[in-house]
């Protein structure tokens, strides 16, 4: 690492451990678990050798990162559609909740369930989740915190063979 530019020692970080450890890893977790196969073209080694041979001044421009990646994407695709902020996603899980995850769900979130487990007082739960399914109020990510412990809680339970409160 020694010679190299700050941009270059993050570059090389993310190249050795960023990719592999974590991002690939994921990528590779998601596409494997739906049967889809997945490449990343820009991850080619002559791809990789060419870019570090650019030297730093050419990768940031006034700011912008990927600057010889937008250049070349300028000639082929209109800007409107590459140039603009990152958007995410979020699983629909408020749709979720009262569609196929439902009966999951309200099994988790009985009465019977959140007193077993004394966790979660059963009365805001249950208010929570009769105003979610009445659409009146969105829940599903407090819920889904809910959920989550709840279920934990079960596989706890079922694999100690302990009994639940009643």
């Amino acid at each position: 690492l020694e010679g190299l530019s700050p941009l270059e020692r993050a570059l090389w970080f993310d190249t050795v451990q960023g990719l592999p450890g974590d991002m690939l890893v994921k990528v590779d977790r998601a596409t494997m678990s739906v049967g889809l196969e997945a490449r990343q073209p820009l991850l080619d080694h002559r791809v990789l050798e060419a870019s570090w041979r650019l030297p730093p001044a050419f990768k940031i421009r006034h700011g912008v990162g990927k600057w010889p990646l937008r250049q070349i994407l300028a000639k082929h695709v209109p800007r409107s559609l590459w140039e603009r902020p990152k958007t995410g996603f979020s699983v629909p899980i408020d749709s979720w909740l009262r569609g196929p995850l439902r009966d999951w769900a309200e099994e988790l979130l009985s009465e019977r369930k959140l007193n077993a487990h004394g966790v979660f007082r059963s009365e805001p739960v249950r208010r929570a989740w009769a105003s979610h399914l009445a659409k009146e109020e969105e829940h599903g990510a407090r819920l889904w915190t809910v959920l989550s412990a709840q279920a934990w809680l079960e596989h706890q339970i079922s694999r100690s063979g302990i009994s639940p409160r009643v």
